[in-house]
């Protein structure tokens, strides 16, 4: 990439607009962010949208920070690695995300799975704010900057498959990256350098992102740049090597596995280039006009090198901390001189938004239920709270607020405490013939079998007879 290398100066290098008027437009893109995404995301979850991989695993992590308890997921340990025995997975020994701790005093106030994609709605509007409110500091004569930016970054790419696939904990990344690269820009090394530390909170890779950023600093503030960088990276291989083999239940980071640069490089560049297009599209091309674009580095080279193929495409959750980074870099650029007209991020935003999540709002199916959310809606109501529960992935979000929720999927009815309801979807695809198998099993027990409760439209609901 050609990269600008000189830092900018520890000033502004445009004069900014006066601070108070200019707050009006920023904090109104971040409420229709706001309400656009957290309406979506609601009303996904009501249309049994949500899953079980990801949202009812980070629900039940949320409700035990709330509980006053280490997160744990009674949903994850069904692919928990060979011989965990346990009742629920420590999600510490999965992926080093403490900041999820920050939702418990929500949860506590409204104890449902809801909160948790109100305020991933919450944590994309700041962004949306800080990158406007960037925009007008830095380019003050093009008046149409703060809306362009903050509409990029609502209506980006990444930011919708975010908001489109349940809950994440990346969610707080957007705005820590948003607010370390407003301070980068703004010439405050040290509010940068703070900002950035946080995300080894977020989750371990970003490490490697934090310690990008430090390098980028020490051309400004060597001292701040370096002691960011040697603490990242200190802190990364402690999460990585220590913290999560910690929790883990076979001592070891399971992901690192994943890593295989062979594999990685020389597959899937169809798929990959295709990400990259994107991050060049949404920017005019002038990401690479910035030093901040070195800072979309770590995230590619992790996924790129990674044996999963979800890794490589622009879909799911894994684009939406490139977001905020390639925008800033935009400002960046714009500021220093470099000409684009900026309907072009707002162009591209908007060419493929018929492609994105949130184009179902305008459709009249998705706001209607069909016959199958209806007996789903139905059947979670069958269950009692506190009950011990085998639930599909579709289902499981649904009940982890009030019951102790496991997946359908092999073994669950050999877990201790035994289940006493089982509530399975049997269209859920994952994991692969699940549902089919567990019913199966169910149907064939004797003495203490099930009784079927509910068989609707593909949902069904039995609980176990007492003896």
């Amino acid at each position: 990439m050609a990269l600008i290398t000189e830092p900018p100066t520890s000033a502004p290098l445009t004069t900014a607009p006066p601070a108070t008027a200019s707050r009006v437009v920023p904090a109104l893109l971040a409420a229709v962010f706001l309400a656009l995404y957290a309406v979506f995301a609601l009303r996904e979850h009501a249309r049994f949208r949500t899953t079980g991989y990801d949202l009812g695993i980070f629900g039940q992590a949320v409700r035990a920070y709330a509980e006053g308890r280490a997160p744990a997921s009674e949903i994850r340990a069904a692919t928990a690695p060979a011989g965990f025995a346990g009742d629920a997975y420590p999600l510490l020994g999965d992926h080093f995300h403490p900041v999820l701790a920050l939702l418990a005093p929500l949860y506590r106030l409204a104890p449902h799975v809801e909160t948790l994609l109100v305020a991933q709605a919450a944590l994309v509007a700041l962004a949306v704010y800080v990158l406007a409110r960037s925009a007008q500091h830095h380019l003050p004569t093009r008046k149409f900057a703060p809306v362009a930016i903050g509409t990029a970054c609502g209506l980006g790419w990444g930011v919708q498959q975010l908001i489109g696939f349940d809950f994440h904990e990346v969610a707080f990344a957007v705005p820590l990256l948003a607010l370390a690269c407003r301070a980068y820009l703004d010439g405050r090394t040290r509010a940068a350098a703070c900002w950035a530390a946080g995300l080894l909170l977020v989750k371990e890779d970003l490490g490697a992102t934090a310690a990008v950023f430090g390098l980028l600093l020490a051309r400004q503030d060597r001292r701040t740049g370096l002691a960011l960088t040697a603490g990242s990276l200190l802190g990364a291989a402690l999460i990585v090597y220590g913290v999560v083999p910690a929790f883990a239940a076979d001592g070891r980071y399971v992901y690192l596995a994943q890593a295989s640069p062979a594999y990685g490089l020389l597959d899937g560049w169809h798929v990959k280039a295709l990400t990259v297009l994107l991050l060049l599209a949404v920017t005019g091309g002038l990401v690479v006009r910035s030093p901040l674009a070195w800072l979309l580095l770590p995230t590619l080279a992790w996924r790129f090198t990674s044996a999963n193929p979800a890794h490589w495409e622009p879909g799911l959750h894994y684009s939406a901390v490139l977001v905020p980074i390639a925008l800033a870099a935009l400002v960046d650029a714009l500021r220093r001189g470099v000409r684009l007209p900026l309907s072009v991020p707002v162009a591209v935003a908007l060419l493929l938004l018929p492609a994105q999540p949130v184009a179902a709002l305008v459709t009249p199916g998705f706001w209607r239920d069909t016959p199958r959310e209806a007996a789903a809606r139905r059947a979670v109501e069958l269950v009692p709270d506190g009950a011990r529960v085998a639930a599909s992935n579709s289902l499981a979000p649904h009940l982890t607020d009030r019951a102790t929720v496991h997946l359908v999927a092999d073994g669950v009815l050999d877990r201790r405490p035994a289940v006493e309801w089982i509530v399975a979807d049997v269209r859920d695809a994952y994991p692969a013939g699940a549902v089919g198998g567990v019913l199966a099993r169910a149907a064939g027990e004797s003495g203490s079998g099930w009784r079927v409760v509910q068989e609707e439209a593909g949902v069904v609901v039995l609980v176990r007879q007492r003896a």
